[in-house]
């Protein structure tokens, strides 16, 4: 027995279903609202800046002309081709020690903590409970000449130059500090899906605990060692506050270079060019490492 529903309620369904279909799309409206005022704008304004001519060339002073100057990028690149090689040499070197010591601690947090899982992972995001500059600052103190940490390293002879403080080797401590949450969050989120079954069945099938780790916990854990690697990389790589507080003049990275062309020089083309390519430049490497990585469902 088949029931027939009156025209008025067939009409009823399927405004119902319709409305149904698009809740969806609505629920995407504010989200899109906030990312075209306040990225696709702003991204936009940032490209007509990076092409405009100067009035008077060599004298930003003189204010900007809008044009379609490429030469601005290319010029940027030439100048400051040494602060962006620095800028994803350190990136690099934070990334992969942050990674070192995420993924144990990560490892232990979700297979050994037990009922301290909580209150270690309270203790993992504890640092954003103060600000940036504030723990940068914090490192600096750290790190200072007369500070434990480089006195104690000096009576091992293992420091050349015998600080620390405005050296590459501080900026990358920093970075790696400030970043290491970034790395630790998406380790756990992935370690702690994996079934424990099977790293028992891997011992079950006499494999010995390096080689299950290698082969069933390791693989396992790539998508959150991909995201936790990106999201380290990606705001090391446009920092600027580490370099500024614990290098030197020699430890510039072109974050430094884009916030003194912004906000001392105020040569606003050159600024905007260089931030597009450090843009450009992420985007290329972030898509090949996915890819590369095999997880292309992370972008």
């Amino acid at each position: 027995m088949v029931a027939v529903l009156p025209s008025g309620g067939a009409k009823f369904e399927q405004a119902r279903v319709g409305r149904r279909k698009s809740t969806p799309y609505l629920l995407l409206i504010p989200g899109l609202a906030w990312l075209t005022v306040f990225f696709l704008v702003p991204l936009f304004s940032l490209a007509q800046t990076s092409l405009m001519n100067a009035r008077q060339p060599g004298n930003p002073d003189a204010g900007f002309l809008p044009g379609f100057n490429v030469a601005n990028y290319s010029s940027a690149m030439q100048a400051y081709l040494e602060q962006y090689a620095r800028s994803f040499e350190y990136a690099a070197m934070a990334t992969v020690l942050a990674l070192i010591i995420a993924y144990p601690l990560a490892y232990f947090i979700a297979f050994r903590s037990g009922r301290f899982k909580n209150f270690l992972l309270v203790l993992v995001v504890a640092p954003f409970f103060a600000s940036f500059l504030i723990r940068t600052y914090a490192w600096r103190t750290i790190l200072a000449d007369d500070g434990f940490v480089t006195q104690f390293i000096n009576n091992l002879g293992l420091l050349p130059d015998h600080r620390i403080i405005a050296t590459p080797i501080a900026v990358v401590a920093g970075l790696t500090y400030n970043f290491l949450p970034f790395m630790t969050l998406p380790l756990y989120s992935s370690l702690e899906k994996i079934d424990v079954r099977l790293i028992e069945a891997a011992g079950d099938l006499y494999a010995k605990p390096f080689t299950g780790f290698r082969k069933v916990t390791v693989p396992l854990s790539l998508p959150g060692v991909v995201a936790g690697t990106l999201l380290t990389f990606i705001p090391a790589a446009g920092d600027y506050i580490n370099a500024q507080l614990l290098g030197g003049p020699t430890d510039r990275m072109i974050g430094n270079v884009i916030d003194s062309q912004f906000i001392q020089i105020r040569d606003y083309p050159t600024a905007a060019a260089m931030s597009f390519v450090l843009l450009v430049t992420i985007l290329v490497v972030v898509t090949v490492y996915v890819r590369r990585a095999g997880t292309e469902e992370l972008l």
